[in-house]
Formats: structure tokens, C-alpha cells, sequence
């Protein structure tokens, strides 16, 4: 059926590599969120990484390249207008997106939608601002929970998140009033990315904490993905993280929800002792929404490093037959303004067993990732995706 038995994906939500030439349209320049990381650190202790060529693809801070890369590298643009997360996942599974989706960072949510909102929820909406989902909880965390009301908030993303304390509010009203936001959000003029439901616990300031039952509510891909394709071959899919919520469950045959970035590495670990044909894709959020949002480039360095130790237990459980890449979806600078996204190139290290060492010239699209993997379990692109297999480049000739 293939070159590789089994491929597994790993995406390290929001490392990227360094502007695209069209970044300043995006209101971002001279953006590198991997470059600028090790320029504040000096150096990180990822040694696997390293091994894989990621300081060849791009040398930064005081770190030296690898002389024998084990892994085969190359630089990503993104072809689709945006630099979201829905936006990058979907265009490395085939969907190139043209119209990118609304935000509301600036205005906040028009009064219609929040009417509308309040009105089926039976819940009066408070905040309704661009905020930190943790500056919030300590501002309104408190009269949510003694008037009953509902904290709505957005931010730099194309989002609209719903806070609910799990005593007060209960966790499947949060869940339903989410729904309620969704369906409302399908409308073109409202049409955000994700609704996104952020539990929390604690009794006052100080306290509130958000746990892990947070859950997403994502637009359906605008069409099928190569996930589709190889879940209707009979393929296994297996989505680690937030990957069947990106894809609504969409192409996904098994899920496994993480708790944090360190648990998605040991829960992909898991998977790879078991037997399986087909893919394995992972998103790892704390690099973005734990550290870069909150522009904190010590912590998501050292969240770099909590990876790299993960990832040489799972190179040493690979098997003959696997391949494994490792990608980004996008920026997000911790040493930049705002707190924003960033529009970047991502990495693509690739490695398995007799893989074809070393540096490849750059790619327009993470298109080449979705392509490649079809390309691997013999499954045509669904029509309409973009992308072109890169297969031939990874195996030693």
C-alpha cells in the first residue's frame, strides 16, 4: 500500500520560522518565533531537534548546526489567506482558504449576535470584549458566578469563547450554550473560526483556574481533506489534541483529548506500541495558547525543551516502517506586540529509517504534507485540494 506503514504528524502549535514576504499585510514585521526564542534564551537543551536538522533549517541564538542531520528539512509557506489555526491544519490536509475568517478583536461582538446570544441562552452575556482568557476570569469570574450572568470574550483569533464555572454554571449548559453561539456564528457576517468553551474553577480573585474540559466547536472544513480520503480507504486516523476538533471529527477514526501539550506527547508515545495502519496527527497547543498569546518566550522555550525529551522516547519507539513529521501551523512570536498570531514559514523535519538526509529547497503550501501522506497510502486528493507529493524526496534513492 505504501512506503510507510504508519505516518504520524506532529504539530507544534504556533512555531514558526520566520516572516513570510507577505507578513506586513497581516500587521507583522520582522516576526521569528523560533529565531527570536533562542535569541532571548542563548541556547536551548534540544538536542533532538537538533539531530533532526531543525538549527540547520534555521540557526538562530547561540546554538551551532547539526554537521550530520539525521532528518530531511525544509521551509513551509502558507498559501491560504490567514494564519490561524483552522486555517494552517486545514491547508496542510489539502484546503487552501481564500476568504479568512471574521474577527472581532477591535469592536467586539455586534449587538445582534449578543441579543440573539443572551436571548436563547436565557443568560445575560457580560464582557464581550478582546481579552486574556486568565485577565478576564479575575476581572468578571466573580460576578458571573454571583449573578448568573455569562462571560462572552474574544481575541486577536477568530473566536468567541464562552467562560463557565463548572459549580456555578455547569458544564453541559456551558457545552449547550456554545452549541446556541455556533449555529449563530454560521451566518457569513458572524462567520468566526471557533466557539470555544472555557470552564474554569475557583470561588474568587486569585483562585479561578481553567481546567481541561474545554472544548472547541469549529466551521466543518470547507470541503473533503486527505483525512476523509484515508478514513473512507479504511485507514486508521487517529487525532491526538485538538485535532477532531479543528476537523469537527471529520476524517478522524480515534481520538485521544490532552490534558497539555507534555500529556499529547506521551498519549502519541502510547499510540506508537500499538499496531495501526495509517496516520497519526497531533496538535500541541501550550506553545501557543499557554505561551505565545501570552508573550512569554522563557516559557515557551522551555516548553521546547519538555518536547525534546518526549521526542527522543518516541524516535527510539519508531519503527522500521514509520515516518514522522514535524510541522507548525503558523507563528506566534512571544517577543512581538500584541498577542496575535504571527504570519511565518513553518519547519518541516521529516525522519525515518533510510530517510533522505538533509535540506530540501522551500515549499509554497503545507499542502506538500496531506499530498505526501495520500501519496504514501496510495489515495487519490479529493478533488479540489491542493498539494503535491514530496514522497519521492524522503526516500533514499
Amino acid at each position: 500500500m505504501g512506503k510507510y506503514n504508519r505516518i504520524f504528524v506532529i504539530v507544534l502549535d504556533s512555531l514558526g520560522i520566520g516572516a513570510m514576504p507577505d507578513s506586513e499585510k497581516f500587521g507583522d514585521t520582522g516576526v521569528d518565533t523560533f529565531g527570536h526564542i533562542l535569541e532571548h534564551m542563548g541556547s536551548l537543551e534540544i538536542p533532538h531537534l537538533k539531530r533532526l536538522g531543525m538549527l540547520n533549517l534555521h540557526p538562530a541564538g547561540n546554538m551551532e548546526e547539526e554537521k550530520d542531520p539525521e532528518g530531511c528539512f525544509m521551509r513551509l509557506g502558507e498559501a491560504s489567506n490567514g494564519k490561524d489555526t483552522m486555517t494552517g491544519h486545514w491547508e496542510m490536509m489539502g484546503i487552501k482558504t481564500e476568504k479568512p475568517f471574521q474577527t472581532f478583536t477591535d469592536t467586539g461582538f455586534p449587538p445582534e449576535l449578543i441579543a440573539e446570544l443572551e436571548k436563547r441562552c436565557g443568560k445575560r452575556v457580560i464582557g464581550n470584549k478582546s481579552a486574556s482568557g486568565t485577565e478576564i476570569l479575575e476581572e468578571l469570574a466573580e460576578e458571573e458566578i454571583r449573578t448568573g450572568a455569562m462571560i462572552v470574550y474574544t481575541s486577536a483569533d477568530s473566536v468567541l469563547q464562552i467562560c463557565g464555572n463548572e459549580e456555578t454554571f455547569d458544564l453541559e449548559n456551558l457545552y449547550r450554550c456554545c452549541e446556541i453561539a455556533r449555529e449563530l456564528t454560521l451566518k457569513d457576517e458572524w462567520r468566526v473560526g471557533r466557539v470555544i468553551a472555557r470552564p474554569y474553577v475557583g470561588k474568587k480573585k486569585g483562585e479561578f483556574q481553567r481546567t481541561s474540559n474545554r472544548h472547541d466547536y469549529a466551521l466543518k472544513p470547507t470541503g473533503p481533506t486527505v483525512l476523509n480520503a484515508l478514513k473512507d480507504a479504511g485507514m486508521d486516523v487517529i487525532g491526538v489534541g485538538k485535532i477532531n476538533d479543528i476537523f469537527c471529527g471529520e476524517g478522524i477514526t480515534k481520538t485521544h483529548h490532552s490534558d497539555s501539550s507534555v500529556h499529547g506527547m506521551e498519549q502519541t508515545i502510547n499510540i506508537c506500541k500499538e499496531d495501526f495502519h495509517g496516520l497519526c496527527f497531533v496538535n500541541l497547543v501550550d506553545f501557543d495558547a499557554v505561551w505565545g498569546h501570552r508573550r512569554n518566550p522563557e516559557g515557551y522555550g522551555r516548553e521546547i525543551e519538555k518536547f525534546d525529551k518526549n521526542l527522543g522516547v518516541l524516535l527510539e519507539e519508531l519503527r522500521e516502517d514509520d515516518l514522522l513529521i514535524l510541522t507548525a501551523d503558523h507563528g506566534n512570536d512571544p517577543t512581538y506586540t500584541g498577542t496575535d498570531h504571527t504570519r511565518e514559514y513553518v519547519p518541516f523535519l521529516a525522519y525515518a529509517k533510510g530517510i533522505h538526509a538533509g535540506a530540501l529547497a522551500p515549499e509554497d503550501t503545507f499542502a506538500v504534507i496531506g499530498a505526501t501522506i495520500a501519496d504514501n497510502f496510495g489515495v487519490a486528493m479529493p478533488e479540489g485540494t491542493i498539494g503535491t507529493s514530496i514522497l519521492d524526496k524522503l526516500v533514499q534513492g
